[in-house]
């Protein structure tokens, strides 16, 4: 008997994940990326996909989370959530962000997509760490304070970026001790006192 060729949708199924990209479907499927373009587009007509932003697709009909793409959107380099993202994920802000904050090495930019948009902050390669995979969301996440130092990196560069904060609600659990240790390890004499003076000034003022 001849061999059935899967269909471009089984192959989908197979993957097992909600968002995947079409370079991904080619090389599962064995197919050519024009053909795997075509394909997508007819089944984005018939809703069983959808597109979220070039070269990503979504499974089904609902948009996914923005969080769950973030792993697709700089294909070339990790991120991580951080800044405001990371603090109101933690608990430390109440208000919600417009755009969902990234650290990378990548330049700054700023990513539309379907599902959500994304600002991604350029932090240097020595100082890219302090992050954690969090389990059943599919990201990385800064570390609380981490995410705080981060942010006040920077604004030691852009002073515009994170010069003042909505209300910030700490934990026992959060560290100041600890954030402290983070901005001693920038390199930049300048921008590591600009940070600590900073988060003097917040301590401060819990």
């Amino acid at each position: 008997m001849p061999t059935v060729k899967k269909t471009l949708a089984a192959h989908i199924a197979a993957l097992g994940r909600p968002v995947f990209t079409a370079r991904d479907l080619a090389a599962v499927s064995g197919r050519s990326a024009s053909v795997v373009s075509q394909g997508l587009a007819f089944l984005q007509g018939q809703g069983l996909v959808i597109k979220v932003a070039h070269g990503v697709w979504a499974a089904g009909r609902a948009m996914p989370s923005p969080y769950a793409v973030i792993p697709y959107l700089l294909p070339k380099q990790r991120a991580y959530v951080s800044f405001t993202s990371a603090l109101h994920l933690h608990g430390i802000i109440e208000q919600i962000p417009q755009s969902v904050t990234l650290a990378s090495v990548a330049h700054t930019k700023e990513i539309h997509t379907k599902a959500g948009t994304f600002m991604v902050h350029h932090l240097a390669p020595s100082f890219f760490s302090g992050f954690d995979w969090r389990e059943g969301g599919g990201f990385f996440i800064a570390e609380p304070e981490k995410a705080l130092v981060d942010c006040l990196y920077v604004s030691a560069f852009r002073k515009r970026q994170f010069s003042h904060f909505p209300e910030l609600h700490f934990s026992r659990a959060f560290s100041f001790n600890k954030a402290a240790a983070w901005a001693r390890r920038i390199k930049s004499a300048k921008a590591s006192a600009h940070v600590l003076c900073r988060l003097k000034t917040i301590q401060s003022a819990r």
